[in-house]
């Protein structure tokens, strides 16, 4: 509980924008989408049956993953 407490704290005195909380959530994202489409890569290479499965569920995964760098965007431009 006190972690996010000095966070906050440090941002605010520091006037660090939306921009940074904006990198941050864009590097993220990437690292996720990333990793999820290595993984979905490395189990068809294991079982190419499996392509129709897995292409759901890395699409899925990479949409939810997405989706914090498009909150941080909103946040970005909400705090302007």
């Amino acid at each position: 509980m006190i972690i996010p407490t000095m966070i906050a704290q440090a941002v605010a005195a520091s006037g660090i924008t939306g921009s940074f909380t904006l990198a941050i959530a864009g590097a993220g994202a990437a690292l996720g989408i990333g990793m999820i489409g290595a993984k979905a890569v490395e189990s068809v290479g294991r079982n190419p049956g499996a392509f129709g499965r897995v292409l759901t569920l890395a699409i899925i995964g990479m949409a939810l993953a997405e989706s914090i760098a498009i909150y941080a965007l909103i946040r970005a431009f909400s705090n302007m």
